[in-house]
């Protein structure tokens, strides 16, 4: 870890020199010295080193022949197979930026990616997908057809500076924006990521849609340094995830909610026997749900992994164990990644003293390019001068964080989390602490019913579903009533089965309220 120098509101990952400037450059090292090395395991296909790189330079001379070239965008059909890991490859080794689509997205989703990214061409992995595409203006290249072709002669790798991939979010206006990630900071994600999870074991399992940062680490971590890939179908099938396998993980991501989930069930996941490590991200984590798992994390090493999608996938980590849990409200997110560092500011970002409350800005080699298209108003992208640093790009989480006496980032929760109800202040992170210290509560959602008077609403799932939903949402009421002033109390409480999860693993308050309105009165 490097010093912070002067500002004490900075914190500086370790500078060091990442040789590879693509993951392109890293996978054709692999095909070179361990060629008959698995990189990917789909079903029953097992591809090799030499085999995916096989792949990918055929894919890559179609997109070349059908027009596609350096800089341009080429979407690419996601399913998890064998053939769209090659594809991905592919279209990053010719120079362009590989852009995924979900499948199952809904068709307008789709379509307003496809209008955003202006797509040269797309590729898909076989008939079943076929059936499912888009119109389009652009050649579509079928991968699986393309297998069997013979391959050209390698290209030279792209430059650190060119566009990798981009990935759509969720934008404020209601239309998703392409967030474009360089070569040079997804080779310094992949090597800094690599050296937390480390080598040997069976690889990762690829079982989110390639659209989230979720698999971006279980796809590229993994490739990058010459292990293997283990694509799984579904998302939240535990039972393809972990079972069946007699060689551990190298690692496994997941989000906290993943593992909620998983803890339902009639048998939950042995984690010390399927995998090394177990690494979270993507939500802030609970030390309780560690407690929770307990002797099923022995021997594990974990990782509490954070970065927003504009801070390419990751860009800080936090490593413990379950002997040494910590003592703060949740697991802190630790120090920032490699060529990367970590400011904490007000709101004129100005620093601020250790131990309070800022705003994390994100600067250095882990900061995406920024939204494909012009600028607009309240893009989070500034310049790291502005902060009292170097000339470059830096990037506003809307994080909030505290820097602890160790050095080490704790997350605190969102700039707007802080919701005005009834003219009330009202901070989710301690409404949510309180809540899931009822007894008998095992998550929650909440939502703000704006109205002539505003209407703070709980969803939440209890532990024992047996007890009658109204003694249980009273019982709750009752709870908060005691500890929080009036006007942070929900004015309703709602028991529902569930907590709904969106693709990303993450809680989706919307799709929670509809369950909800579907249930029977009464329930």
């Amino acid at each position: 870890m490097n010093p912070s120098g002067t500002n004490p509101g900075m914190l500086a990952g370790e500078v060091r020199r990442v040789t590879a400037g693509s993951v392109v450059e890293m996978v054709r090292g692999h095909a070179r010295q361990r060629p008959d090395a698995v990189a990917v395991e789909s079903g029953g296909t097992l591809l090799t080193y030499r085999e995916l790189w096989h792949r990918a330079m055929v894919v890559a001379a179609a997109l070349d022949e059908a027009g596609a070239g350096a800089g341009d965008r080429v979407v690419l059909w996601a399913d998890r197979t064998a053939g769209t890991v090659a594809g991905a490859l592919a279209v990053m080794a010719l120079g362009a930026a590989y852009v995924p689509v979900d499948p199952t997205h809904p068709e307008e989703r789709v379509r307003q990616v496809l209008d955003g990214a202006r797509p040269v061409a797309l590729v898909h992995d076989g008939a079943a997908a076929r059936q499912a595409l888009p119109a389009v203006d652009v050649p579509v290249l079928d991968l699986a057809a393309l297998a069997d072709s013979v391959a050209p002669p390698d290209r030279e790798p792209p430059r650190a500076t060119d566009l990798a991939y981009i990935v759509f979010t969720s934008g404020s206006t209601g239309a998703p924006k392409g967030v474009m990630v360089e070569h040079g900071s997804l080779a310094n994600y992949v090597a800094w990521c690599g050296s937390l999870v480390g080598t040997g074991g069976g690889g990762s399992p690829l079982f989110a849609s390639l659209g989230y940062d979720l698999a971006m680490t279980s796809l590229w971590v993994p490739l990058s340094q010459g292990g293997r890939v283990v694509t799984v179908a579904g998302l939240w099938d535990q039972a393809a995830l972990f079972g069946g396998r007699t060689d551990p993980y190298t690692f496994v991501k997941l989000t906290p909610s993943h593992a909620r989930f998983f803890e339902a069930l009639v048998e939950p996941p042995r984690y010390d026997r399927a995998s090394r490590l177990l690494m979270f991200g993507g939500e802030a984590l609970d030390p309780a749900l560690l407690n929770g798992l307990g002797s099923r994390l022995d021997g594990l090493r974990l990782v509490n992994h954070y970065g927003p999608t504009e801070t390419t996938i990751g860009c800080c980590a936090h490593s413990f164990d379950r002997t040494r849990l910590p003592t703060t409200p949740t697991v802190p997110i630790g120090v920032p990644a490699w060529n990367t560092r970590a400011y904490v500011v007000d709101e004129q970002l100005r620093p601020v003293p250790q131990g309070q409350p800022g705003e994390l800005v994100i600067a250095g080699r882990a900061v995406a390019a920024g939204y494909l298209g012009p600028s607009a108003p309240g893009d989070r992208f500034i310049d790291e001068r502005e902060l009292g640093g170097r000339p470059g790009r830096a990037y506003r989480t809307g994080d909030m964080v505290e820097m602890l006496p160790e050095r080490v980032l704790l997350h605190l929760g969102r700039r707007d989390d802080q919701w005005k109800v009834n003219g009330y202040r009202v901070e989710l992170g301690e409404l949510r602490h309180h809540v899931l210290s009822v007894p008998g509560v095992e998550d929650a959602v909440f939502e703000v019913v704006r109205g002539p008077v505003d209407v703070l609403e709980l969803f939440v799932r209890p532990a024992d579903s047996r007890n009658r939903p109204d003694e249980q949402a009273e019982a709750v009421h009752k709870a908060l009533s005691a500890v929080l002033p009036s006007a942070l109390v929900p004015g309703q409480v709602h028991v529902v089965p569930e907590i709904v999860l969106n693709a990303n693993g993450k809680r989706d308050v919307a799709a929670t309220r509809n369950l909800w309105a579907g249930l029977p009165a009464g329930r």
